[in-house]
């Protein structure tokens, strides 16, 4: 009780809080570019590759500046190994958005599957409620409870995104392309589009510790 006494009496610098927010409409950015990619004809999937590669740029430049705000910062709103925590899994997050266009593009795939399709929007969805969410952290004790339950709708996506996972590989073990390496590429890229909404449900966690840290 009395160092969150401290706590209010000192200065914070609630940049911290924005740079949050940037990081996950970056995330969201990505994963709406990333579903344009898999509904763009061939011809265009480069372009859009390549705009989900320019977002994750962006998300890059952001977690540097918060890491540098973290370095300069002498009060923070935050314990820092949180903030760290909640940057690296932020930046974790987007870094695998890329990481699925590179194996498709890596594997050639010339067909994204409906399961494919709703595992990204399940991303944006998830993005979506962090981005909702996020601002809310300045004013903790008023939005706890609202935190809270967005936090627990996260979850409840990463838990779609666990059985829609193993649903689509139980399809393409029943339906296996013509060739291993074929085989290997889409489960990859399905294995890595759900391991996004755990990063994603990762920093929901992350917040719901910092609420029960600060009311």
């Amino acid at each position: 009780m009395l160092m969150r006494f401290v706590r209010f009496l000192m200065p914070r610098e609630e940049r911290f809080v924005d740079h949050f927010a940037d990081h996950a409409e970056r995330l969201v950015a990505a994963a709406k570019a990333l579903t344009a990619m898999m509904d763009a004809a061939p011809d265009r999937r480069e372009a859009c590759f390549n705009e989900v590669c320019t977002i994750e740029g962006q998300a890059d430049a952001i977690a540097r500046e918060a890491m540098m705000a973290l370095h300069r910062a002498f009060i923070t709103p935050f314990d820092r190994s949180v903030i760290h925590t909640l940057v690296t899994a932020l930046d974790d997050a987007v870094d695998l958005i890329e990481e699925v266009g590179q194996r498709a593009q890596l594997y050639q795939i010339e067909k994204f599957s409906p399961r494919m399709r709703e595992l990204a929007v399940m991303t944006e969805e998830a993005g979506a409620l962090l981005v909702e969410v996020i601002p809310m952290l300045t004013n903790i004790s008023k939005h706890a409870e609202k935190i809270n339950a967005t936090c627990q709708k996260v979850g409840a996506i990463e838990s779609r995104a666990d059985s829609l996972l193993r649903q689509a590989l139980s399809e393409l073990i029943a339906n296996p392309p013509a060739t291993v390496v074929g085989f290997l590429g889409l489960k990859e890229v399905y294995e890595l589009l759900e391991t996004v909404t755990d990063r994603c449900d990762d920093v929901a966690d992350i917040i719901v510790g910092i609420v029960l840290d600060h009311v």
